[in-house]
C-alpha cells in the first residue's frame, strides 16, 4: 500500500461520548489496540487526554520499545488526534505519525473514522514501500472491533 494515510471507518452503535470517553483515555489504549503491540501506558499521563497533554506508551513488536505522544487535535465527541515519537533521543529520527479518531453521528450510532497519518512521519517513504500500510489497516480494523464490544449495548 502506498498511502501516507490510511482510514478504516465503521457505524458502531453508542453515542460519540462513550465512544470518545475510551480513546481520549490513553490508559485503555491496550483494551481497544487490534494490533496487539500496545502494552501500558507509562507513568505520568493525564487521566483523560485533552489538547496538548502527553503520554508515554510501551510498545512491543518483537522486542519492547517506548513511544512518547502529543495529542495535536481535541474536539471533545468528535476528533482526537495525537502524534508519535521514539521515546529519547531516537525520537530525533524515528516518528511522527498520527493516530486520528473522527466521530459522527449516523443512523443507528456513530461513525467512526481511524486513520493513521504518515505524511510528517521521519520514515514515511519505507513505511510506503512496504507491507505496513495493509497490516495497519488490517489492525485499525480490529481496533473499531474492540470499540464495538466494548460500547454496544446488547440488542433487547
Amino acid at each position: 500500500m502506498g498511502d501516507t494515510v490510511v482510514s478504516v471507518e465503521r457505524v458502531i452503535k453508542a453515542p460519540p461520548a462513550d465512544i470518545f470517553s475510551i480513546v481520549a483515555d490513553a490508559s485503555r489504549h491496550p483494551e481497544i489496540d487490534g494490533s496487539g503491540s500496545v502494552k501500558h501506558l507509562k507513568e505520568g499521563a493525564p487521566q483523560q487526554l485533552t489538547l496538548g497533554s502527553t503520554f508515554g506508551m510501551s510498545m512491543k513488536l518483537g522486542v519492547p520499545y517506548s513511544m512518547s505522544n502529543k495529542v495535536i487535535e481535541f474536539d471533545p465527541d468528535e476528533r482526537i488526534a495525537w502524534q508519535t515519537t521514539f521515546a529519547g533521543p531516537l525520537g530525533r529520527f524515528i516518528g511522527g505519525r498520527i493516530w486520528r479518531y473522527e466521530l459522527e453521528a449516523a443512523d443507528g450510532g456513530t461513525l467512526v473514522r481511524e486513520t493513521w497519518d504518515i505524511t510528517q512521519d521521519k520514515q514515511r517513504f519505507m513505511l510506503k514501500a512496504g507491507p505496513v500500510g495493509k497490516q495497519t489497516k488490517d489492525a485499525m480494523a480490529r481496533t473499531l472491533e474492540q470499540l464495538a464490544k466494548m460500547t454496544e449495548s446488547p440488542a433487547p
